[in-house]
């Protein structure tokens, strides 16, 4: 015990900082979550390309192409978004403890 401290003093978190405890690694996790689901379930992106080249006889076909959906662009910043959402409050909550 310090010398500063006195009987019965106790350092409690304010009652904002206890929703915030809770409510930021809850929307972090939805946010990841509802980010996978929408990357992932739209993946169904039609896309053909072809390409001659008059003087060469050569046909290019791009079968190794693959083209990502705007909605799956979304769903995977949502996804970051979330894990830096998790990141920054695990980094809070580790720096608070010491």
């Amino acid at each position: 015990m310090g010398d500063n401290n006195t009987l019965g003093e106790h350092n409690q978190p304010t009652p904002g900082r206890k929703l915030a405890t809770v409510v930021v690694p809850l929307l972090g996790l939805v946010a990841v979550i509802v980010g996978l689901i929408v990357a992932f379930s739209n993946q169904s992106t039609d896309f053909g390309f072809v390409a001659y080249a008059p003087l060469s006889d050569t046909l290019f076909l791009g079968n190794g192409v693959t083209m990502v959906s705007q909605a799956s662009q979304v769903g995977l910043a949502v996804t970051v978004l979330g894990l830096l959402m998790l990141a920054f409050w695990a980094g809070l909550a580790t720096g608070r403890r010491r």
